[in-house]
């Protein structure tokens, strides 16, 4: 097994709610929702050259446009340091958590190698300044973690999903530790974040994992069929440097609980 490529038991059959049969009338409102994703991600491509010149605000609006686009609603709680080297981690469920953590603080993603591959959102990636990462080769590690330590230096934020692998959101896997290594050479702080999906009447589902055999477009056509999702965003307390002797304790301490935080007195941002 790769030190990127851990395994998680979930997959679509046995964890991932499947919605009831859809509604011939549902069928154009969840064409449209995937019209407006790709019109949004097309979009975002063509203003790559300026991205540098893009604010910060309005790339965090704009992730949490492509989530509602895909008829998602967004909860967030709790807000990042907007300058500074910062590591940002959080549990991996969906395609839709890579938004989501944009939204919280727009970030250099660490991503797998396919995802360049993938239609649209690779192409996207890769002009976005993704650190791509392959996960089968052992001895590519120390220069992935010195890659990421250089960008977090220079006072990028850093958006990682430590588990390695997509859960369904009942359970979730533990923080794999080479990532933490970058933050503590660099000296920056771990801003831990919990994601999580509900149904309209509070209730926890799963219907948006990305799990296992799963494929994209048929994640994204069980997402765009659902009705009532909506996807909560838990920004939880920094850890600052110097707060772990190693990345053991630090991935330990980073590991977000798997219910949900305590309300805190943060702004809550609803879209």
């Amino acid at each position: 097994m790769s030190a990127w490529l851990p395994t998680a038991p979930c997959t679509p059959q046995a964890c991932v709610e499947m919605p009831a049969a859809v509604r011939s009338r549902a069928v154009p409102r969840a064409v449209l929702r995937l019209t407006a994703v790709l019109l949004l991600l097309l979009g975002a491509i063509a203003l790559t050259p300026i991205g540098a010149r893009v604010p910060a605000s309005l790339v965090r609006r704009w992730c949490r446009w492509i989530v509602r686009a895909a008829g998602v609603r967004v909860r967030i709680t709790g807000a990042a340091a907007p300058t500074g080297g910062l590591l940002l981690v959080a549990n991996h469920i969906s395609w839709l958590d890579i938004p989501l953590l944009a939204a919280v603080r727009p970030a250099r993603m660490l991503a797998k190698t396919e995802v360049r591959r993938w239609p649209v959102a690779g192409a996207l990636a890769a002009r976005g300044g993704t650190l791509f990462i392959d996960r089968d080769r052992l001895r590519a590690l120390p220069d992935t973690v010195a890659r990421i330590a250089g960008a977090l230096r220079e006072g990028a934020a850093v958006a990682a999903f430590p588990e390695g692998s997509t859960w369904c959101g009942r359970a979730q896997g533990p923080f794999r530790r080479a990532v933490f290594q970058a933050a503590l050479d660099a000296g920056v702080p771990v801003q831990p974040v919990r994601i999580g999906y509900r149904l309209s009447g509070g209730t926890a589902t799963t219907a948006p994992a990305y799990v296992g055999e799963d494929t994209l477009p048929a994640s994204l056509w069980r997402v765009a069929t659902a009705r009532g999702l909506i996807a909560e965003v838990d920004v939880l307390d920094p850890l600052p440097p110097g707060s772990s002797p190693d990345r053991r304790s630090l991935a330990d301490s980073a590991q977000p609980p798997e219910t949900a935080a305590p309300a805190r007195t943060h702004t809550v941002l609803v879209a």
